[in-house]
């Protein structure tokens, strides 16, 4: 399956293929990548991960051939025979059960042409049932900012937050997981005196800058945000022209606030009642406050009320639609941002158009000519819980979600219960294992097109080197696939990913005022009207993306995690370090990380420790009913008691075995960050 034949690199630059913080990298010669000077790494930095991307490019295990399975085994074959295999496997799906069998799995890890193409294929084919792993990182702060903002993405830009007065982070390490965003917006701002308050119940290298410190216990975010925000409301520190101009609801929002008690909320979050007073002064008494939010925030079945009791501290303090303020989800891949952007999602087309809107349907079936399915999809949290149900086949691009989605044992035996499995990939992963047919597709350096990263900005990608083997890039095989599934060749017939961007501008409102040769070497930022002279860098600054003057405040009330914590058990929380990323399929293949990643550990606390016998460096058993790992033992103070934590990128099962798959009602995320597990020293 590995190409004989050295590809040939060149330094053009690109956009590195990790986190959503968009920097951009080329070629550097040895096969290593080298940051430039770009829109967002202005200075040319690039964090590990970006100068190891070329590791896996060249890699000795890259698919180079398609696959399928014959007698329960791979072998080699044409395009044309593979391709073919495709349509004839999806094709009875179809025909046999109904377009809306088929679940297509799209990609955050490749551009905005391919997943237009990706989703325009599903929705020709007849079906919604399309989504990306926005899904598993930020759906939840997407449907309430969309809800309440009118638009689900980041309201300011990197450039405007290094210039706040307060930086309220929860739920994630920037430090770490968006180092190049931490190092050169986040540190000047705080080293030009503003005030950084850190919400997670870890202490990390984000903690190492913080003034103020909230170590919430996991699941209990509501609690700790309602008391703050009753905080602002007892000591007098709302803005209450803002209030009164720009929103909605507040006799409501401050009736359910009179009986939330501080002391009593801050004590079932975990934290101490006199830090929340000083976070929430800090916050509301700085003259712009700017709220950072990562997955410690929405990963929970109660993620999207989450996200709106963070809203309503922004709009109580007037701390939206200024520069330096705002609600800033980072993104996790490097085009989260863009996959969603493009209409990969099951409930609306590209530009977040709603599915069930009939006037958004016609005007995209003015440029497909045929009309969209009306009826929202199913997420991919959901489809998974259905294969081998109504779910009967899965297109996977790019994406491995028989380790990624929660409760990992039971999708990936969802998986083998599938009459037909395509994947589109890189490598044999955990999701080939249940594949029919495996397509070699094309590496980050391989492929041009667009990606949108965390705060809006559309960039380019350039190829840095030609295809191994006989693999072929993405968009190709997208076009290729389209063609034959829904029978109109020329429905996908493509000059190029310019010709993609083109056509989806024409369809995508926030994309329309965009060009391809316009984003050049720079970048364009959506929303992007048409005829417009340019994008807009602070939303909400007059009225809503929504199109209202005001928006609600919104009443929110705690609802316990989904598991349910016995008295011998422990709250497993989980995340990313610096040197890898999601499940490793490509991190835990670079000679360069892996030396740097050190020894997977369990972080717990010495008191929860000692009562179990358990000291530094002992490997321990992490179980629940869902599954079990081994592990080494860290143990640290930096953890909170009843609480421990790792990361998701090494262990094999991968932690995801431990995770529910309870979902939250409104976004169907999973609870990841909050799971009920017992932990013990192996028996003898």
């Amino acid at each position: 399956m590995s190409g004989n034949q050295e590809p040939n690199h060149r330094a053009e630059q690109t956009v590195c293929p990790y986190c959503g913080v968009g920097c951009t990298i080329e070629h550097a010669g040895n096969g290593k990548a080298t940051g430039t000077a770009g829109p967002v790494n202005t200075k040319g930095e690039v964090c590990p991960k970006g100068a190891a991307a070329f590791d896996v490019v060249d890699h000795e295990e890259r698919l180079t051939e398609p696959l399928v399975r014959e007698d329960g085994r791979f072998v080699t074959t044409s395009w044309e025979t593979a391709l073919a295999r495709v349509a004839e496997g999806l094709g009875d799906v179809v025909d046999e059960h109904g377009p809306d069998a088929v679940e297509f799995f799209a990609s955050s890890n490749c551009t905005n042409e391919e997943n237009y193409v990706f989703q325009k294929t599903a929705r020709l084919l007849g079906t919604n049932n399309v989504d990306n792993c926005a899904r598993l990182c930020h759906s939840s702060t997407v449907a309430a900012m969309s809800e309440r903002l009118g638009a689900g993405a980041m309201t300011n830009t990197l450039d405007d937050l290094a210039e706040t007065d307060c930086l309220l982070v929860t739920g994630a390490n920037p430090a770490e997981q968006h180092p190049v965003i931490f190092r050169s917006y986040f540190l000047p701002a705080i080293r030009d005196g503003a005030t950084l308050i850190h919400v997670d119940p870890r202490e990390t290298d984000t903690t190492d800058a913080a003034d103020v410190h909230l170590d919430v216990r996991p699941g209990y975010d509501i609690q700790l945000l309602n008391s703050m925000a009753t905080v602002v409301l007892e000591e007098g520190l709302v803005d209450e022209s803002f209030v009164e101009a720009r929103t909605a609801g507040y006799t409501d929002l401050t009736a359910h606030l009179d009986d939330v008690d501080v002391e009593t909320g801050a004590d079932a979050a975990g934290v101490d009642p006199e830090t929340v007073r000083e976070a929430a002064r800090a916050y509301a008494e700085a003259d712009r406050a700017a709220i950072v939010t990562g997955m410690g925030m929405s990963q929970h079945t109660c993620g999207t009320d989450n996200v709106h009791a963070l809203l309503n501290l922004a709009l109580l303090t007037g701390n939206v639609g200024r520069p330096g303020t705002g609600v800033n989800p980072l993104r996790g891949q490097n085009n989260v941002q863009g996959a969603g952007d493009v209409g990969a999602l099951p409930n609306v087309l590209p530009g977040y158009q709603p599915v069930t809107d009939a006037e958004a349907r016609q005007r995209v079936a003015e440029e497909w000519g045929v009309e969209p399915p009306s009826e929202p999809g199913l997420t991919e949290t959901t489809a998974t819980h259905r294969f081998g149900d109504e779910v009967r086949a899965a297109v996977v691009f790019g994406e491995n979600p028989a380790v990624t989605e929660p409760n990992a044992n039971a999708v990936r035996a969802g998986f083998d219960e599938l009459d037909f499995c395509v994947v589109v990939d890189l490598f044999e992963t955990a999701t080939t294992d249940h594949a029919d047919v495996v397509l070699p597709g094309s590496s980050w350096a391989e492929k041009a097109g667009t990606v949108t990263n965390t705060d809006r900005r559309v960039m380019r990608m350039r190829p840095n080197a030609d295809l191994p083997g006989n693999a072929r890039r993405d968009l190709d095989i997208l076009t290729d696939l389209g063609g034959r599934l829904v029978g109109e060749p020329d429905a996908f017939d493509y000059d190029g990913p310019g010709a993609v961007f083109d056509e989806l501008t024409r369809v995508c409102p926030p994309y329309a005022g965009m060009s391809y040769d316009g984003i050049g070497d720079g970048y364009q930022r959506w929303p992007f009207p048409a005829e417009a002279e340019s994008g807009t860098d602070v939303l909400h600054a007059e009225t809503f993306a929504s199109g209202a003057e005001t928006a609600p405040l919104l009443p929110v009330s705690p609802t316990p995690p989904a598991d349910s914590v016995g008295e011998d058990e422990l709250v497993l929380t989980t995340g990313r370090a610096l040197q890898h990323f999601n499940s490793g399929a490509l991190t835990r293949r670079s000679e360069t990380l892996m030396r740097m990643r050190g020894e997977d550990v369990l972080e717990i606390h010495p008191d929860d420790a000692a009562f179990r016998g358990i000291e530094e460096g002992d490997t321990v058993v992490v179980e629940n009913d869902r599954g079990s790992v081994r592990v080494s033992a860290a143990v640290t103070g930096a953890i909170q008691p009843g609480v421990v934590f790792c990361t998701f990128h090494y262990l094999d099962p991968l932690a995801n075995a431990l995770t529910g798959d309870a979902l939250d009602p409104v976004a169907e995320i999973p609870e990841y960050k909050h799971s009920a597990v017992r932990v013990r020293k192996p028996a003898a």
